[in-house]
């Protein structure tokens, strides 16, 4: 039976780093909303292990523990499941594994001592910590003192952030922890030094460089990373190699002290560089972490969630930047959580946050943190930026893609809320391009490290011709009857959604209510919303219109056959009525010049459709009529009406005639 002492070691830091104690605990209780605060991870509830009716449990989610201020209960994750589901330590730790995705260990029966090489590689770290920091102030270390000086880094930050210089030399730090009696192989073990390939004495890994201690949550020096100093290096950035210590995809820099400040209520900011990250910890936001010199990692998304529900992604205002920026959100989309997301924070462009607090201070970068965009936005931005939507294949080409990245999402009410904010982004994009420029495109491109809108392609178009025309009047009554079909039986909308909003509305009243009813499309209830919006009068002054209110579609909501019939009809009805004032109107420009034959074809090729239109009838089970207002109406409905009206003497006020 595997032991607690035989589990590989960092296994129960990584379990603890994954678990979220309020999800292990909200199992079992009922949160005080009043008194607990889900942002900062400080959680209240009536205890669990005694009988009482206020909330005098603890639960502080970023140090991972629980406290009973009545029956003095405490412990954390793995003691909880204990408790409550009456297990052993190792069985504990198997439901939190299994939770967490986290496969058991094989048995290991030489944990203890793999334990103990872990220790003494972490004593040969610190001992390197050290050293680095003695040179910086010797001779040797002049020219990395005075870039720092260069860089404004007081003497107070070289030694809050323990920075330190490994001088140009081959074997300087081996031979300083030899001569402490350090055997070589840990030296090596911890990634401080490397074998001669060709048979001769190790040597350092770092040579002539700034040093800049790495240390995990629990404040080990587990690496470093180093800054060139000779400009024709290679590498400008070097890590230390991953080890026993080390795996840079499960490590942030200076993840103790930020875990600490926004504990404190500070914004979680996860810059891309050490200089960005002491840069902001000098300014005053000192929960600045940085990835260790790769791309964010899953394993570091869940750290910093485990931080903060919303940390900020400060990107450099370059295209580098912004790449990066896309590769964190295709990473997040699959592990979004209820509260758990992530916001974007653009520099201006050609500045990191380093170069901002230099030039504007610390007020600036404040001022580009507060303007911070949620992770939909940025995916949104990503598939417009530099494009133009001019045609249905382009929109469509735009909408396969967006919903192929919402697909990612596996949590469902996330997924649905990316949906409905997306379409809501769609809506005003293809809105704003009718309203501006006839339905033309528009081309997105970045301006500083923002976005903007690109000049608009205006279109000459003549559908204003048409609340002028002879057609006003059937025009207003068809959308007026889309509207009301779209409304009563709204599953149909899924079919009619380009149609309906690109139709063009000339009652202010109806293109309100067209507006606000595709806004909310996706809603549970459009009908609902759309009067939330506009109020319940104007929804029930649009069915009690007599045109409306006769309309079979209307009177049997629910009929999605019916509905589909009519809205095809009128839809056809009205875009063929569009057509035909737009050539009207072009041919009367071209009557202006020189008419000849084709100008005459034209425009009777636009009629003839218009009367086909006009005459043509969905094939379905009943018969219609048009009335004198343009509306359809049952041919047996209509039939029955003038019978009863036959039956009234109208010159008698409304009696019943006499036989």
């Amino acid at each position: 039976m595997m032991t607690a002492m035989s589990l590989p070691p960092g296994f129960l830091d990584e379990l603890r780093s994954r678990t979220s104690l309020t999800q292990v605990v909200g199992r079992k209780v009922m949160w005080d909303q009043r008194k607990s605060n889900q942002g900062k991870g400080d959680m209240w509830a009536p205890c669990p292990f005694h009988h009482e009716k206020t909330a005098s449990f603890h639960v502080d989610d970023r140090k991972g523990f629980y406290y009973c201020f009545g029956c003095h209960a405490k412990g954390d994750a793995i003691g909880f499941v204990q408790e409550t589901e009456n297990v052993g330590f190792m069985e504990a730790i198997r439901i939190l594994a299994d939770e967490a995705g986290m496969p058991m260990p094989e048995r290991d029966p030489q944990a203890q001592q793999k334990a103990d090489k872990r220790t003494q590689l972490a004593e040969v770290m610190e001992i390197a910590v050290q050293h680095y920091r003695l040179m910086l102030n010797t001779g040797a270390g002049g020219a990395a003192r005075d870039y720092l000086d260069r860089r404004k880094l007081t003497q107070q930050t070289r030694d809050r952030f323990e920075i330190g210089f490994a001088p140009d030399g081959w074997q300087g730090l081996w031979d300083h922890l030899t001569g402490k009696g350090v055997e070589p192989e840990l030296i090596i073990g911890a990634g401080l030094g490397k074998p001669s390939s060709k048979g001769g004495k190790p040597y350092d890994v770092f040579r002539n460089r700034i040093m800049f201690p790495i240390r995990d949550a629990r404040g080990r020096c587990v690496a470093f990373g180093g800054r060139a100093m000779d400009p024709n290096d290679n590498a400008k950035y070097l890590n230390s190699p991953e080890t026993e210590l080390f795996d840079k995809g499960r490590n942030l820099y200076h993840h103790g002290p930020a875990r600490e400040a926004a504990g404190k209520g500070q914004p979680l900011v996860v810059a891309e560089g050490y200089m960005d990250v002491i840069a902001l910890a000098e300014a005053g936001f000192g929960a600045s972490v940085a990835p260790l010199g790769t791309a964010v990692t899953d394993n570091q998304l869940q750290l910093l969630w485990r931080i903060s529900d919303e940390p900020i992604i400060a990107l450099d205002g370059d295209k580098a930047g912004i790449r990066a920026a896309m590769r964190v959100v295709d990473l997040a989309l699959p592990l979004l959580e209820a509260g758990k997301s992530l916001r974007f924070a653009v520099m201006p462009e050609g500045q990191d946050p380093d170069d901002l607090i230099r030039a504007k201070g610390p007020s600036a970068v404040q001022k580009v943190l507060d303007q911070a965009v949620p992770m939909v936005s940025l995916l949104w931005r990503r598939e417009i930026e530099g494009k133009v939507f001019d045609s249905p294949e382009r929109k469509a080409a735009l909408d396969k893609t967006l919903r192929e990245k919402i697909k990612l999402i596996k949590d469902p009410s996330i997924r649905q809320h990316y949906g409905d904010a997306i379409k809501d982004l769609r809506w005003q994009l293809f809105r704003g391009q009718r309203n501006n420029s006839g339905g033309g495109g528009r081309t997105f491109k970045r301006d500083g490290g923002r976005w903007k809108t690109g000049p608009i392609v205006q279109e000459h178009t003549k559908a204003s011709m048409l609340a002028g025309g002879q057609g006003a009047v059937e025009h207003r009554v068809r959308e007026a009857v889309v509207l009301a079909v779209a409304l009563v039986t709204p599953e149909v909308l899924d079919d009619f959604d380009y149609a309906i909003e690109t139709m063009d509305c000339l009652s202010d009243d109806t293109a309100r209510i067209r507006d606000v009813l595709m806004r909310n499309a996706n809603s549970p209830d459009p009908r609902a919303a759309v009067e939330a919006a506009l109020g319940h009068e104007a929804v029930e002054n649009l069915l009690r219109q007599p045109y409306v209110a006769i309309t079979p579609a209307v009177r049997n909501p629910g009929d999605m056959e019916l509905a589909r019939l009519t809205l095809t009809e009128e839809l056809a009805k009205l875009k063929t009525e569009r057509g035909l004032t737009a050539e009207i109107a072009e041919a009367e420009e071209d009557l202006q010049g020189v008419a000849d034959e084709a100008v005459t074809w034209r425009l009777g090729q636009a009629a003839e459709a218009r009367n086909n239109a006009l005459l043509s009838r969905q094939e379905d089970n009943a018969d219609y009529a048009v009335g004198d207002n343009g509306a359809s109406i049952d041919k047996d409905e209509r039939a029955a009406l003038d019978a009863l009206r036959d039956t009234i003497d109208f010159t008698r006020g409304g009696r019943p005639r006499r036989n």
